[in-house]
């Protein structure tokens, strides 16, 4: 609270996050649900109301129980992006790459998959790779050259090295 303050008094936006915070993962004992019993939730409530007294413009709930999220909307004046949070959030964000099926193992139980662009884009790094390797990209008509009236080879043999 008190950076976030000391960064708003120096005009720099801050958009708060509380709940699973990723960096904080392994402290909070994994990726699970924050603020499930009533002291957490309370806790939660607590930190999202001085992170808007602080100065934040709006603050990520990221898996927070639903009603812990509900309750801090209907309460703080700012904007809460929910991920994870539930239906009542201002805002719902998901990570791209978890919307668009470009991910491997277990997903959240709060990610809906849109797509599944996995496989094609797997495919199109591997062949990619293999035209880098092989010398076949870039070919020279995706790549430039010097103007007609400069000559590499001069332009070599009057540089010092």
């Amino acid at each position: 609270v008190d950076l976030v303050k000391r960064l708003v008094d120096e005009e720099i936006p801050v958009m708060a996050h509380i709940g699973l915070t990723p960096q904080s993962v392994h402290k909070l004992g994994g990726y699970r649900v924050q603020g499930k019993t009533t002291d957490d939730a309370k806790r939660l409530i607590e930190d999202a109301q001085m992170l808007e007294d602080a100065g934040a413009f709006a603050i990520v709930l990221e898996l927070v129980p639903r009603e812990v999220a509900a309750i801090i909307t209907e309460e703080l004046k700012i904007s809460t992006v929910g991920i994870g949070a539930g239906t009542n959030c201002d805002i719902q964000v998901l990570v791209l790459h978890d919307l668009i099926g470009f991910t491997f193992g277990r997903q959240p139980r709060f990610v809906r998959q849109y797509a599944n662009v996995s496989g094609v884009i797997t495919d199109a790094i591997t062949r990619w790779m293999d035209d880098v390797r092989s010398g076949n990209y870039p070919a020279e008509a995706e790549s430039y050259g010097l103007p007609e009236d400069v000559d590499a080879e001069e332009l070599k043999a009057s540089m010092p090295f």
